[in-house]
């Protein structure tokens, strides 16, 4: 196994080395990464364990960049519900 529970792959690890790295490839990756997390894991929790690991040393990564972002989206609400109702039509 390459990465951890955290970054089973090492996509995120892996981005950090590479040299001249641009937004685009990182959100490639990310997306990669957020693909491949199980759908009942916390993802919040999960790119702010990535943050810790990581800001410190890069703050100007564009890796950074992009899980500030992850973080930012996954905790703005989302709409509730699978369906919508309709009305019934009136007589």
């Amino acid at each position: 196994m390459k990465g951890d529970a955290i970054d089973p792959k090492g996509l995120i690890a892996d981005a950090y080395k590479i040299e001249g790295i641009g937004v685009e490839e990182c959100r490639t990756i990310f997306l990669d990464w957020a693909l491949s997390v199980p759908v009942d894991v916390d993802t919040t929790t999960l790119i702010g364990t990535l943050m810790a690991r990581h800001e410190a040393d890069a703050p100007d990564h564009p890796m950074t960049a992009v899980l500030r972002d992850g973080l930012t989206k996954t905790a703005a609400p989302k709409r509730r519900g699978g369906f919508m109702r309709h009305r019934q039509p009136q007589s």
